[in-house]
């Protein structure tokens, strides 16, 4: 009995963790309103509204009689082999590359209401350069390819990510941020922007059918640009790797509206079982070894650091060449 009242309490701290309510339980334990006038009670309220939007739109495609076991069960199986791995390998990656590169930073750019706007663009900026880079790179692609795999866009997608993918992830992230100048709190005060606007993008479209926000298109990233970008389709791939604010994408000319003619191929190039986990998580390795170990000479190396589709006989598939040979037909 002991035990099993052990494993409910172990089960219950778990969904607190990934509900993110550790510190609002705690002010509410300790009756410590006023915590809800600072910064740390402000990203506290904020910290949950990520995994709701997931929780929510479970719910609503349950009640909805929509809900497909089948669309979360690789999601879900993601997300717990990452916590456990958390568990396990007890890592603080950003706190300590915040600390090692804050004496180094360029500018001081705080928490105030005037430097978010600032502070979110060096974020962003942050994000589009890793996330670019995991495109165009095959052995980053090979992490991120996991948040590509799924045939079926829902909330949950944003947390299918490669466990070693978060790890870089988080290492560029405040590394960057806190050379640029971001102080932590700015830094976290973003990141928990980026991530409630995150699960929000990545909703199914039978829980918002077209994704688009009418004037806030032309503002903001919506879950319509968002599902171009999990497209495989050759005019879509490669696009719009900004999280809220799209001013990157336009700048870079990696911008991509979504288009009624072409309607959105979810998942990724490569022949896979979306449903199994082994293929999901580790296909693209196994692919590229398969390469690196056919290819001679220096193409072994090329094929790791090489876009994904590259070829050493000239025949290339890269998204580069299949996007701008769709465009050309539009």
């Amino acid at each position: 009995m002991q035990d099993i009242f052990h494993f409910l309490q172990s089960l219950l701290q778990e969904l607190i963790i990934f509900l993110r309510l550790e510190g609002l339980l705690s002010i509410i334990h300790e009756g410590n309103w006023r915590a809800f006038k600072t910064t740390d009670g402000i990203f506290t309220l904020l910290m949950p509204l990520a995994p709701i939007i997931i929780i929510a739109e479970v719910f609503l495609l349950f009640i909805t009689h929509q809900f497909k076991k089948k669309t979360y069960t690789i999601p879900f199986l993601i997300i717990i082999i990452n916590r456990i791995l958390e568990k396990v390998l007890k890592l603080s990656i950003t706190i300590f590359f915040i600390t090692l590169f804050k004496d180094y930073a360029l500018f001081n750019i705080s928490l105030k209401w005037y430097f978010i706007p600032l502070g979110y663009l060096i974020y962003e900026l942050n994000s589009f350069i890793r996330h670019y880079a995991a495109h165009k790179i095959r052995l980053l692609w090979c992490s991120h390819a996991v948040h590509h795999s799924a045939t079926e866009l829902t909330s949950s997608v944003t947390l299918t990510t490669a466990y070693l993918e978060n790890i870089y992830t988080d290492i560029f992230a405040a590394s960057f941020c806190t050379l640029m100048g971001l102080t932590p709190s700015l830094f976290f005060f973003v990141m928990i922007l980026d991530s409630i606007w995150g699960a929000f993008v990545h909703v199914s479209e039978k829980t918002l059918k077209n994704g688009k926000l009418g004037f806030l298109e032309k503002l903001i990233l919506t879950p319509s640009h968002h599902r171009v970008h999990h497209a495989s389709n050759d005019l879509y791939m490669d696009t719009n790797f900004c999280s809220i604010i799209n001013f990157w994408d336009r700048f870079f000319g990696t911008y991509q509206e979504e288009k009624i003619e072409v309607p959105i191929k979810y998942g990724i190039t490569r022949p896979m079982n979306a449903n199994n986990f082994w293929d999901v998580y580790f296909g693209e390795y196994v692919a590229l070894w398969h390469d690196v170990k056919n290819a001679q000479g220096i193409n072994k190396i090329k094929y790791i650091f090489m876009p994904p589709g590259w070829h050493p006989n000239g025949e290339q598939q890269t998204a580069k060449i299949l996007r701008k040979k769709a465009l050309s037909r539009q």
